[in-house]
């Protein structure tokens, strides 16, 4: 979606499922600026705040054993009216950092190299500066400026590339060595000998990798329409089905031609991945097929004070609507909207970032994973982006077979907790 467009549809799902247009979403311009997003983080605080009031007068309701359907279905239409307008803003504030950071506003650097591809693209030209890119089995490397531009859009929608380190190779595997110490050391006086001692062991671990590919198609009378810009053309053909793959192979990929998932790593888990250091330990969430309040204490305390400093949770929109009802033993609530633009939702004062792909809750379940993500996964990106033009074997369009190498594994399972549904461990 343009950013242009972005909060005048907000304005327009919400104004028919709710009755009303929110406050301050009334004009849109071409770019995204701070007053917007203000505005639509102000309609998230009133939201928040009937929410609360609302909720409070269930709880009360349910506690006098009077009926309260009426108040539990406000209570809903409410809270999903909050989801929505924090997802908003969590959005705006991804879309703001992107334009910070130029996204899709760097001017191609390779003019020449450029045109080429643009040429190769539209009427399957080979030219002496097209073997700049040209790769073994006849695909042609995209330009640096048309790659960084998928990156960019990868980024808006994969929320695991926001949180976790990314690691750009130029081979097709990466792997790293592991400390596992035991370096031996002793007390010894002024003379005595000093005999020798243990020393470090190191192990290896390779990362798995996968090939995520796109083939989109058009005619060739489109192609050979000047007015389209055909490298942007393409990036938006692909983006969202890289995106929406990688996304969960980030989260659950079994390593088989794909990442490996964070989540394979967690103990007690079907099919485990193994890790030098050991799995992601877990905690109970307190309750059968529920998660309390107590049981997020708990997974924050468990975590070591030395990771916590840039700690976050993640869950999906599901479990943030149960977390969202959960109260500290002073009754405010864990669960508190973004109050400035470009900081994200917080439970219990730390980041939360909404993860599609995590499970919903379930017992026996792992929803919520809380840890320092920069320091437990590490994302493989194969630098270059492929694409290989076939204008013959789906006459009349041409076809335009994309790949990407990415791998992804769990970097240390120290600095992360996951969050096991159920009382006890099993």
């Amino acid at each position: 979606m343009k950013t242009s467009s972005f909060i005048a549809a907000i304005a327009a799902a919400l104004t028919p499922k709710y009755g009303f247009l929110p406050r301050g979403i009334v004009s849109v311009r071409a770019d995204l600026s701070m007053p917007e997003v203000k505005a639509l983080v102000d309609n998230l605080q009133q939201a928040f705040a009937t929410f609360k009031e609302e909720h409070n007068r269930q709880l009360e309701a349910v506690k006098a054993g009077v009926p309260a359907s009426d108040i539990t279905a406000k209570v809903e239409k409410i809270d999903e009216h909050v989801s929505e307008l924090q997802k908003a803003v969590d959005d705006a504030n991804v879309k703001m950092a992107a334009m910070q950071m130029g996204a899709g506003g760097n001017a191609v650097r390779d003019a020449q190299y450029t045109e080429a591809f643009n040429a190769h693209v539209k009427r399957g030209e080979v030219t002496a500066s097209l073997h700049k890119g040209e790769a073994q089995d006849g695909g042609y490397l995209t330009p640096v400026e048309w790659d960084r531009t998928i990156t960019d859009k990868l980024v808006l929608i994969s929320p695991m590339r926001q949180i976790c380190r990314v690691q750009q190779v130029s081979k097709t595997g990466f792997s790293k060595l592991f400390n596992m110490r035991g370096t031996a050391s002793g007390w010894v006086g002024e003379t005595e000998n000093r005999v020798s001692t243990n020393t470090a062991q190191f192990t290896p671990l390779t990362f798995s990798s996968g090939e995520i590919y796109a083939n989109p198609a058009a005619t060739q009378q489109i192609l050979d329409d000047s007015l389209i810009d055909l490298q942007a053309w393409l990036a938006d053909e692909v983006y969202t089905e890289l995106a929406k793959q990688e996304g969960s192979a980030f989260i659950a990929g079994d390593g088989t031609n794909k990442p490996s998932g964070i989540l394979r790593y967690v103990e007690g888990v079907t099919n485990p991945k193994t890790h030098p250091f050991g799995p992601i330990h877990t905690v109970q969430s307190g309750a059968a097929g529920a998660i309390t309040s107590d049981g997020i204490i708990d997974l924050i305390y468990d975590l070591p004070s030395v990771f916590t400093g840039n700690a976050r949770f993640i869950m999906n929109r599901n479990s943030q609507r149960a977390v969202r009802r959960l109260k500290d033993g002073q009754g405010n609530y864990l669960w508190q909207p973004s109050y400035v633009a470009g900081q994200p939702a917080t439970i219990a004062g730390y980041p939360l970032t909404e993860m599609p792909d995590m499970p919903d809750i379930t017992e026996g379940g792992t929803p919520i994973l809380f840890g320092d993500f920069m320091q437990s996964y590490l994302i493989v990106d194969r630098i270059g982006i492929r694409v290989l033009r076939d204008p013959y074997t789906n006459k009349p369009y041409v076809m335009f077979y994309t790949t990407k190498r990415v791998g992804g594994g769990l970097l240390n399972p120290e600095p992360m907790r996951a969050m096991r549904v159920g009382k006890e461990k099993p």
